[in-house]
């Protein structure tokens, strides 16, 4: 028998999405979103009601120009700090507010972006109760989009047309997918211009750059804010795109239990399907790594 294939976004008309969090990252996928104009409505929730307030105003004053969208009203990563050193305070953020969002919408579509964002995804799953069609992780689809932009550098090309992965923990342990990355096709190495060391430095330059970010300006938000509005946009539209997100892992090269990135099927139903990509025996290893890692701190 065929297989069936929903084409059709399950959202008509209204399209409702909550910001938690109005920091850096918050505040400016908020705008994101409002400059895309998809949402029919944004909600701004902030453990300070003044911050939420406060952007609320300023959101308003801009609706003039914008699309008919009606708004209403964790802890940043600092230099030094690893991704995994955040777990402790945004555990606890996510133990008081994670229930009460489920409670008051149960049939929301949970992503889960504060770091670690592996370990959060695996606890807000937890947490709500949810299908784990419906909840998860960033990832490292901005690694990826950080990968793909550098390796376009190399052969002057459009990040577009680049087909490379990062998978795995979003952080130290994450690892590129040399084996299947390509353009149209042909492998990135047989490139005359890209060499091992050439590709080297592309993943060593796309794993430091949140680091760097974050020395030069103290914080990240305006790529991950992008990613967050692409997302976002793929639920709205159906897309039935892959791409790299957090999911809790069941049996995939024998791991499960554990939530880290890997290609996953975007739709308006949220992951729809997990795709097991063919790993060389390095990458398998890597993937172990990132397992081993998270594992560690659940």
């Amino acid at each position: 028998m065929a297989q069936m294939c929903t084409l059709q976004s399950s959202f008509q008309t209204q399209f409702k999405v909550s910001v938690v969090g109005c920091g850096n990252v918050g505040a400016t996928a908020a705008y994101a979103m409002l400059l895309d104009g998809t949402p029919t409505e944004l909600v701004l929730i902030d453990a300070l009601k003044d911050k939420a307030e406060g952007l609320l105003l300023d959101f308003e004053h801009s609706l003039s120009f914008l699309n008919n969208t009606k708004v209403t009203a964790g802890a940043r990563q600092k230099e030094g700090e690893t991704r995994l050193d955040l777990i402790q305070k945004n555990r606890t953020i996510f133990q008081d507010i994670i229930p009460k969002l489920a409670k008051v919408a149960p049939n929301s579509i949970l992503l889960i972006v504060s770091n670690p964002v592996d370990v959060l995804t695996l606890e807000a799953l937890k947490l709500s109760g949810f299908p784990p069609s419906r909840v998860f992780g960033s990832g490292t689809m901005l690694d990826t989009a950080r990968f793909q932009f550098h390796i376009s550098e190399k052969l002057c090309l459009s990040p577009q047309s680049i087909q490379a992965f990062v998978l795995g923990e979003h952080g130290d342990t994450s690892f590129p997918v040399w084996s299947s990355a390509n353009i149209a096709g042909k492998s990135l190495f047989e490139f005359d211009s890209f060499t091992k060391d050439v590709a080297d430095k592309c993943y060593q330059d796309t794993k430091n750059a949140a680091y760097r970010i974050i020395h030069d300006l103290g914080f990240t938000c305006y790529s991950i804010a992008t990613v967050i509005r692409e997302i976002m946009t793929h639920i709205f539209q159906h897309s039935r795109i892959v791409l790299p997100l957090s999911v809790v892992l069941k049996d995939y090269y024998g791991h499960s239990d554990v939530a880290l990135s890997v290609p996953c099927v975007l739709d308006s139903t949220g992951v729809s399907d997990v795709i097991q990509v063919p790993l060389n025996e390095i990458e398998q290893k890597q993937l172990a790594k990132s397992v081993e890692v998270l594992k560690s701190y659940l």
